[in-house]
């Protein structure tokens, strides 16, 4: 049975400082991944100043995407920190567009899934609340008509993860209670291959390096709230 997983994320090092891990793993295992993205991380930081942030960006999240092996990527060119209503509705025709296109030949039995994050932007990133909320509307939409359309996972953080709310940033929830998550993979032993592909995104090189300490040993542990 041939499986096909559409992965949705705001911004270029969602993929790899999230669900990097699962992401490989599937990939390797003969799913056939689609990575899209909403915007180029224009607003991200910026320590070497580089003119066009979002360009450099977008060029590490294609090493991201090869070094995990996506089958294709798509950028739709939103503008990075203003994503709303109306984008999501606008987003979430794109992506129906994008995935009616790239099933048109799979087989009938063909298993397909989504992926995104939390519907909370697991940082309360509004782009992120809409990316996650944007993939659950284009699987609903898309599954009262299609049934190979089988389930959605968002990427959550656990209680152990975050086990308070933190209001340093945005207001950011704590973690998921055990009853909450469904699904956990464990991809430790890709370490080296998810820490390669979080260094890609060499610009935002901070928040990586704190990714990568803050979840230590478990770094490759995936949470998923799954919906059917």
């Amino acid at each position: 049975m041939k499986k096909i997983l559409f992965a949705l994320f705001a911004h270029p090092d969602d993929e790899a400082f999230g669900p990097s891990g699962t992401l490989l793993s599937e990939a390797r295992a003969g799913t056939e991944l689609h990575l899209l993205l909403l915007t180029d991380g224009d607003a991200g930081t910026n320590p070497d100043n580089h003119k066009d942030l979002g360009a450099i960006r977008l060029k590490e999240w294609q090493i991201a995407g090869q070094l995990m092996g996506a089958s294709s990527m798509h950028c739709l060119g939103y503008k990075d920190g203003q994503l709303a209503n109306q984008s999501m509705i606008n987003i979430s025709q794109r992506v129906t567009e994008i995935i009616t296109t790239l099933i048109a030949t799979a087989p009938d039995d063909a298993h397909i899934e989504l992926l995104s994050n939390d519907l909370n932007g697991i940082t309360g990133h509004i782009d992120h609340i809409v990316a996650a909320r944007a993939a659950c509307y284009v699987f609903y939409h898309m599954k009262q008509r299609d049934k190979r359309f089988q389930r959605i996972r968002l990427s959550c953080l656990s209680r152990r993860d975050a086990p308070a709310i933190n209001t340093n940033w945005l207001y950011m929830d704590a973690g998921r209670t055990s009853e909450e998550i469904n699904e956990t993979v464990d991809n430790r032993h890709l370490r080296e291959e998810i820490i390669a592909i979080i260094q890609t995104h060499h610009t935002q090189r901070h928040d990586g390096d704190y990714c990568i300490a803050w979840h230590g040993t478990q770094l490759g542990v995936d949470h998923f709230i799954v919906k059917t």
